[in-house]
């Protein structure tokens, strides 16, 4: 069952910056209509005991912090980034029209099968871009995988994939593999016509050095290429 993160540290911290006793949190926590007792608040801060998710967002309000400090780690799953904004399952779950059964389900399994607008509207109440939500569903090299297959063999074969995994339409992903398939041609093109023209050794040095460096930032390349659709959220046409 996964855990909520926590940082007793960090919680006695900022109780310390608010002046509190465990007994003043625990009663503004009940004001707040999620009651506990002093004693819990202490097992919190001793670390033998880990607040749940409506616990966690309450002890947040009551000691003017925010759940991320906390959770005393920057977000790194799908989970962690709902409750860096204080959102349940079911409250994010019905902001962007999914079943909650399924939203966490696809936090469980680290993988995200929205669709168009749903993925929209994830990326909008987390404050994600779509290059962060692939990144936190494991799947860049996935990505950079199906990119070097079609920059250097028949691209459009990869255009549905590669749209499945960024969660853009496939007119704008082929767009960019054309692009990305055209430039790395000249790449060879540029090689063999040295090779073949018997240039020295330095200029096919540079131009497979070049080469290289394109390969390298083969993923950055793509996202520039996909431009404000990745790096704020799907735009509204994205369904035609």
């Amino acid at each position: 069952m996964y855990s909520t993160p926590f940082s007793p540290a960090e919680a006695r911290a900022a109780r310390a910056r608010m002046g509190l006793t465990t007994a003043q949190v625990a009663h503004s926590m009940a004001a707040c209509g999620v009651p506990v007792h002093p004693d819990l608040v202490s097992a919190w801060e001793h670390g033998s005991h880990v607040p749940s998710e409506s616990q966690l967002f309450a002890l947040a309000n009551v000691l003017w912090c925010s759940s991320t400090t906390l959770m005393g780690v920057d977000p790194r799953t799908l989970a962690e980034h709902r409750m860096a904004r204080q959102l349940s399952v079911e409250r994010l779950a019905y902001r962007i029209g999914m079943d909650p059964a399924e939203y966490r389900a696809a936090e469980a399994a680290h993988r995200w099968d929205g669709d168009l607008r749903q993925t929209r509207a994830l990326v909008d109440a987390l404050g994600l871009s779509l290059r962060k939500l692939v990144g936190i569903m494991g799947r860049d090299e996935e990505l950079a995988g199906h990119l070097r297959s079609a920059i250097d063999g028949r691209w459009k074969a990869h255009v549905a994939p590669v749209a499945e995994i960024v969660v853009v339409n496939e007119t704008l992903v082929g767009d960019a593999l054309r692009t990305m398939h055209t430039e790395f041609a000249e790449f060879s093109e540029r090689y063999m016509g040295h090779l073949v023209a018997r240039n020295d050794d330095s200029r096919l040095k540079e131009v497979a050095a070049e080469r290289s460096a394109y390969l390298h930032r083969l993923v950055d390349h793509f996202w520039e290429l996909i431009g404000d659709v990745g790096e704020e959220s799907p735009f509204d046409s994205m369904s035609h």
